[in-house]
C-alpha cells in the first residue's frame, strides 16, 4: 500500500513539474486609474485569435484531462446521472399553455440526447410528436442542435421555436403550423429569445414582437448593445422586420446603448403594450403605448414608471395595473394604481409586507390573485387574495420552491410546482371549490431509494458584521459531526438572484458518497429582499465573499467538516464569491471550482456583456476601487500556498469571456507555491454551460465532482498509477 501511496505521489509530482514547465506567455501591460497602476501580467492571454494564447489553452484542457483519466471514478457522475434518466422513463420542461388548453412541451426520453416538441390537446389529450432538433439542417456535418426555446400563438395554430446549435447563444427562429405539422419556410437567423427575453405574439396570432441584436459578431463589444424590439409578421421577409422599440426609433425615450428595450408580455385582452429597458437592475424603467397606436406605426410611447418607483412585474388587470412594490418596505407588497394615471409611490396596498416574507410571484386568475412567497429564498408558501382578504392554502407537502401557471384572468385554472432540494417536482392543480390538489404530473415521478436517508436543514449564522446569513444543509441523516465529512459550498450571490430548493441530484450524489451538501444563501442574492441584494452590490461586495468565509468557518467549528475536507464552488458572476474567498484565505479550502467565472471583473468592461450597473465602472474612482477589490485575478500573489483549484471556460460564452477564467488560470500556476493541483478545462465548441446534449452537461459536472473529491481524499477517486511505466 505504501508503496503504491509513493508511486502515485511521484507521477502527480512530475504532472505538476510538467505544469510548471509550460506556462502561459506573458506580456504585462500597465493600467493607470486615478493615480493608481496596476500590472496585467497575462493582457496577451485576451487576444483569443493568437495562436499562442489557443495553444496554451488546448494544452492545459489535455493536460486536465489526462489528470482525470487516471482517477477510477470519472465517469461514475455522468453514468449515474443517464442510468437516473432512463430509470424515470422521460422529463418534460418548458411547459406552455394555450387559453383553449393546447399543451405545448419539450420531452426527453431517458436514451434520447435532446429534448423533442410535443403537444396534446389538454392534459388528457393524445401526445403528438411535432418536431425533432435532429432534422433541423439534417444534411449539414457536425452540426447538433438543441431546441432551447419555445411560444405558441394565443390561438395555439403557430408555435415558434428556437433552434441553438450546442454551447452556441445564437440561434434560428423557426415557425411551425401545428395543424399542418409543418414548418414555414421563412427562418430568424441569430436571434437569442431563450437570453433576451422570448418572443411575444400578435393579438391575431399573425406576427410576433422579439429582441434583435445590432450585429451578428459573437465576439465583437457591441454584441449585447444597442438592441432593439422588431415586430415581425409571418410570411414576410425576416430580414425586413419593423422596429417598433428602440434608440433608433424613440430616441426621445433616452434608451441608452447598454439597456434592452423590451416589449413584455401582455393578456390578449389588453388596451396596451408594455414596454421596459432591461438593464440587470431590480427595477426598471417603463412605458406603455396603445396596442392600436403601434401597430398603426406610431411612435408614441408614454413613461409609465420609473426605476426609483420600485415596482417591479407590472400586469395590466381591467384598468388598473398590479405589481410587486418595495417602496418604503424592507421586502416587498402587492399593489395596484390605475393605468392611465399612475401613481407607483401611493398605490393602493392589496397585499401589505410580510415579516420574514417575501412576495416571489403572482398570477391573476377569475377567482382572484393567486401568489407565492418564500422565506430566506428556501421555504414557500402560497396564497390566495380575493375579495379584500388573504388566504393561506395549505400546500400538499412542505416545499421549498412553488412556481406558478394559470390561463388569464377570465378563467380558474391554476397549477403549482412544488419542488425541494431531495424531492423531485410534482405539478398540480388547484381546485378552489373543493380546495384540493390534484396531480398533473406530465412525467411519471422517479423513485430514488438510495436517497432516502438524505435529509434538509435549513439554518442561518451569524456573519461577523452581525447579519444572519441563510445555509441549506443537504446530509446523511446518519452523518457524524466528527470534522471528517467533505464538503462542497455552493454560492453565487449576484443581481438579486435567490438560490431556490430544486431537485438537486448533483447534491444528493455527492452526499451518497459520503459527503454533506451547504448552499450559502450570501448577500448580493435575494433570499432577503432587496436589502440582501443591495448588501452585496458595489462597494458592498466584499460581503459575499466573506459571508462565504463565514459559513465555511462556522461549519468547521461545529465540526460539520474541517479544512481539508471543504470544497466551493461557485459559478458565473459565482466566480467573484469563491475567487475572493480563495485569495483572501486560501488557508480555509482544499478544493475551489470556478465554473466559467467571473474572476477579472477590473477588465469587465473589456468584455461583451460588461455589466457596470451591478459590479461597477473603472471609470469611477469609488467603484473602481470596487472592482479593483473584487478581481481575484489582481489579489493572486506570488510565493502564498493555493487550493487545488479547478477552472472552466467557454469558447463561445457570450456571458464570460472565455480569457477571464484563462487568465486567473495562469496567474495561478505561475504563483502558486503549494503541490496542490491547478487544472484549467475549455470546451473549444460550447459557451456559458447552457444550450448542450444533457450528456455533455452531466460530464463537465462530473469532472468537477471527480476533482473535488480526489483532492478532499475520497478513496474511491485516487489516480492509478501507470501500470504500462
Amino acid at each position: 500500500m505504501k508503496i503504491r501511496i509513493f508511486i502515485i505521489v511521484c507521477l502527480l509530482s512530475a504532472f505538476i513539474n510538467a505544469q510548471k514547465n509550460t506556462l502561459a506567455p506573458s506580456k504585462p501591460v500597465t493600467d493607470e486609474y486615478f493615480g493608481i497602476k496596476i500590472v496585467d501580467e497575462y493582457r496577451n492571454l485576451e487576444d483569443l485569435e493568437n495562436p499562442n494564447t489557443t495553444n496554451w489553452m488546448k494544452s492545459q484542457t489535455a493536460y486536465t484531462n489526462s489528470v482525470l483519466n487516471l482517477i477510477p471514478k470519472r465517469n461514475y457522475y455522468v453514468d449515474k446521472r443517464l442510468e437516473f434518466d432512463k430509470r424515470q422513463g422521460y422529463s418534460v420542461s418548458d411547459l406552455k399553455i394555450t387559453d383553449n388548453n393546447k399543451y405545448f412541451y419539450l420531452k426527453k426520453k431517458g436514451d434520447e440526447k435532446v429534448a423533442k416538441l410535443y403537444y396534446r390537446e389538454g392534459f388528457q389529450g393524445r401526445e403528438v410528436l411535432l418536431y425533432d432538433p435532429v432534422n433541423y439542417r439534417s444534411s449539414e456535418v457536425n452540426h447538433d442542435f438543441v431546441i432551447n426555446y419555445i411560444s405558441p400563438s394565443w390561438d395555439g395554430n403557430k408555435i415558434a421555436v428556437s433552434m441553438a446549435e450546442k454551447g452556441v447563444e445564437l440561434s434560428d427562429l423557426i415557425i411551425i403550423d401545428v395543424k399542418k405539422n409543418q414548418i414555414y419556410p421563412e427562418f430568424i437567423a441569430n436571434t437569442a429569445p431563450a437570453t433576451l427575453d422570448g418572443v411575444k405574439w400578435l393579438d391575431d396570432n399573425n406576427g410576433f414582437f422579439y429582441v434583435a441584436l445590432s450585429t451578428t459578431d459573437s465576439k465583437s463589444k457591441d454584441f449585447y448593445r444597442n438592441t432593439k424590439t422588431v415586430l415581425y409578421k409571418i410570411g414576410t421577409d425576416p430580414k425586413k422586420v419593423i422596429d417598433v422599440f428602440s434608440a433608433k426609433n424613440n430616441p426621445d425615450l433616452n434608451i441608452s446603448e447598454d439597456q434592452f428595450p423590451m416589449i413584455l408580455g401582455s393578456d390578449i385582452n389588453a388596451e396596451y403594450y408594455k414596454g421596459m429597458l432591461v438593464d440587470f437592475q431590480s427595477y426598471r424603467k417603463t412605458f406603455i403605448i396603445s396596442k392600436k397606436d403601434l401597430l398603426a406605426g406610431k411612435k408614441n410611447w408614454k413613461p409609465f414608471s420609473e426605476s426609483s418607483d420600485k415596482a417591479k412585474n407590472l400586469s395590466f388587470w381591467n384598468d388598473k395595473v398590479l405589481f410587486q412594490s418595495s417602496y418604503n418596505s424592507s421586502f416587498n407588497k402587492l399593489c395596484w394604481t390605475h393605468i392611465t394615471n399612475p401613481n407607483f409611490k401611493n398605490a393602493e396596498i392589496l397585499v401589505p409586507e410580510k415579516k420574514d416574507e417575501i412576495i416571489k410571484s403572482y398570477r391573476i386568475t377569475k377567482d382572484g390573485i393567486y401568489y407565492t412567497t418564500t422565506k430566506n429564498g428556501v421555504e414557500a408558501k402560497l396564497y390566495l387574495y380575493k375579495d379584500g382578504k388573504d388566504n393561506l392554502i395549505q400546500l400538499p407537502y412542505p416545499s421549498g420552491n412553488i412556481d406558478l401557471e394559470s390561463k388569464g384572468e377570465k378563467f380558474s385554472d391554476i397549477w403549482i410546482t412544488c419542488s425541494g432540494w431531495a424531492n423531485d417536482e410534482q405539478r398540480f392543480k388547484y381546485n378552489i371549490n373543493t380546495n384540493t390538489f390534484n396531480p398533473e404530473n406530465l412525467a411519471p415521478i422517479g423513485e430514488y431509494p438510495e436517497f432516502k436517508d438524505i435529509v434538509v436543514e435549513e439554518i442561518e449564522i451569524k456573519a461577523r458584521d452581525g447579519e444572519e446569513i441563510p445555509i441549506s444543509l443537504i446530509y446523511n441523516k446518519n452523518i457524524k459531526k466528527n470534522g471528517k465529512n467533505p464538503l462542497l459550498i455552493d454560492s453565487y450571490g449576484s443581481y438579486g438572484i435567490s438560490t431556490n430548493p430544486f431537485f438537486a441530484r448533483t447534491y444528493l450524489l455527492w452526499v451518497n458518497q459520503g459527503g454533506m451538501v451547504a448552499v450559502a444563501h450570501v448577500r448580493g442574492g435575494g433570499e432577503k429582499g432587496e436589502k440582501w441584494r443591495l448588501g452585496g452590490y458595489k462597494e458592498t461586495k466584499s460581503n459575499t465573499w466573506r459571508d462565504l468565509i463565514d459559513c465555511t468557518e462556522f461549519l468547521i467549528k461545529e465540526k460539520y467538516t474541517s479544512k481539508d475536507k471543504v470544497a466551493i464552488w461557485g459559478a458565473s458572476a459565482g466566480g467573484i464569491t469563491v475567487g475572493r474567498a480563495m485569495t483572501e484565505r486560501p488557508d480555509l479550502f482544499k478544493v475551489v471550482i470556478g465554473e466559467v467565472g467571473s474572476l477579472n471583473m477590473l477588465r469587465d468592461e473589456a468584455t461583451i456583456n460588461s455589466q457596470p450597473k451591478e459590479f461597477g465602472s473603472v471609470k469611477d474612482p469609488k467603484e473602481f476601487k470596487a472592482l479593483l477589490e473584487m478581481d481575484a485575478y489582481h489579489h493572486i500573489k506570488k510565493g502564498i500556498k493555493y487550493p487545488a483549484t479547478f477552472i472552466t471556460g467557454g469558447m463561445n460564452d457570450q456571458r464570460v469571456a472565455v480569457w477571464e477564467p484563462v487568465k486567473f488560470a495562469a496567474k495561478l500556476m505561475a504563483d502558486n507555491s503549494s503541490n496542490n493541483p491547478i487544472l484549467l478545462q475549455i470546451d473549444f465548441k460550447g459557451g456559458h454551460s447552457g444550450n448542450v446534449p444533457v450528456a455533455q452537461r452531466y460530464a463537465n459536472l462530473g469532472d468537477m465532482f471527480t476533482f473535488a473529491l480526489w483532492q478532499l481524499g475520497h478513496p474511491d477517486y485516487q489516480p492509478k498509477e501507470n501500470t504500462k511505466k
